[in-house]
């Protein structure tokens, strides 16, 4: 029977990007006999457009249906100003959720062809190679209590709740310790434990979760200090554990390390390793349909999906290796293009990963 995989590209660049994730995934579907059957549906500002929700039933049936899920991005400002519950980026987290995608793996590894587009000195990031592993479904972001009240003196007053249970810790801590096995044996696990309850129950079960690997070499540091470590010294790091919060944030910190957040893939998965992959940054609106967006964080999310999903890691490490000989010929979008390379739109990246794919 034939893997099925649902593509969902979403609003802003997500279908440009996704369009080109695509042609590469066909590509090594056919490349290395793998038989996928894809799907295509819509999320987010799309879905709203289409089924008035940000992800309507169906969507969700075939997303729990399918052995993968490929998707875009959501959300831009045509949406704005609806109510909060069904803006788009609701639809994105309730499809992680109702999947149970708890376990968010988001490398930031620096390409040394890209060096000097890092905001960074070349000494300071040359072989970067950190892995980042976010809590995805509880936390900050699914906490309740959460809303808007007034006070008696008339003032609104906003509020949001920041919950871990402690089998939500052990199992991404589990995850983040399995990590750190098959790379250097180094697990830093980010938290606020000098101020927050959830942060100090974080570091008691991550703690405990160490005990039983004895291998790995466990470090904890405040979530201030991370964000400092990862701009002064970022190579002292290889896996990081994290909460939602902080996941998101230090994520993206850790993109501008590897010369744009258009490089960074991202895994979410499951407890039985399926997953949902997409890129890490979010849907531009601001230069949507101009064909310029760079396309290889969603392509490199394919190859996330090979190698955590189906266990093809001969076919991952192609399209990996199809990406560095385009960065060897010097193909650039704008967010990466520096002085001497070549500055090419969305589709011309797509088409010279298929060729470089093809050609190996």
């Amino acid at each position: 029977m034939s893997k099925q995989i649902l593509i969902l590209p979403g609003d802003g660049i997500g279908p440009e990007i996704t369009a080109e994730a695509v042609k590469v995934l066909e590509l090594a579907s056919e490349k290395f006999s793998l038989g996928f059957e894809l799907h295509h549906d819509v999320i987010g500002g799309a879905a709203i457009d289409r089924h008035g929700v940000p992800l309507a039933d169906s969507t969700l049936a075939l997303a729990r249906k399918v052995d993968a899920v490929l998707l875009g991005a959501v959300g831009g400002p045509k949406w704005d100003k609806i109510e909060r519950d069904i803006r788009p980026e609701r639809g994105l987290l309730k499809i992680r959720s109702q999947l149970g995608l708890f376990g968010n793996l988001r490398p930031a590894i620096l390409y040394p062809q890209l060096a000097d587009a890092s905001s960074l000195k070349r000494d300071i990031v040359a072989g970067l190679d950190i892995l980042i592993v976010r809590e995805l479904t509880g936390g900050i972001y699914f906490g309740s209590p959460r809303g808007t009240r007034e006070l008696e003196n008339g003032e609104r007053q906003a509020y949001d709740t920041l919950p871990y249970s402690e089998s939500e810790i052990r199992r991404i801590a589990k995850v983040g310790f399995e990590m750190a096995q098959v790379r250097g044996k180094k697990l830093c696990s980010v938290d606020k434990a000098n101020v927050l309850a959830s942060s100090q129950l974080w570091r008691e079960v991550v703690e405990q979760v160490a005990q039983g690997y004895p291998d790995i070499e466990l470090s904890h540091m405040y979530v201030d200090n991370a964000a400092m470590q990862l701009v002064r010294a970022p190579k002292q790091f290889d896996v990081i554990v994290t909460d939602n919060m902080f996941g998101d944030i230090l994520s993206d910190e850790a993109s501008m390390l590897t010369g744009s957040i258009g490089m960074l893939p991202s895994a979410s998965l499951d407890a039985n390793g399926k997953g949902m992959y997409e890129p890490c940054h979010g849907s531009a609106p601001d230069i949507a349909g101009q064909g310029v967006a760079n396309p290889l964080a969603t392509i490199l999310s394919v190859s996330m999906m090979l190698r955590y999903s189906f266990a093809q890691t001969e076919a991952a490490a192609a399209i990996e290796q199809a990406v560095s000989r385009v960065l060897d010929q010097g193909l650039r979008t704008g967010d990466i293009w520096s002085e001497g390379c070549k500055k090419v739109g969305t589709r011309e990246m797509g088409d010279a990963v298929v060729a470089a794919l093809r050609n190996l």
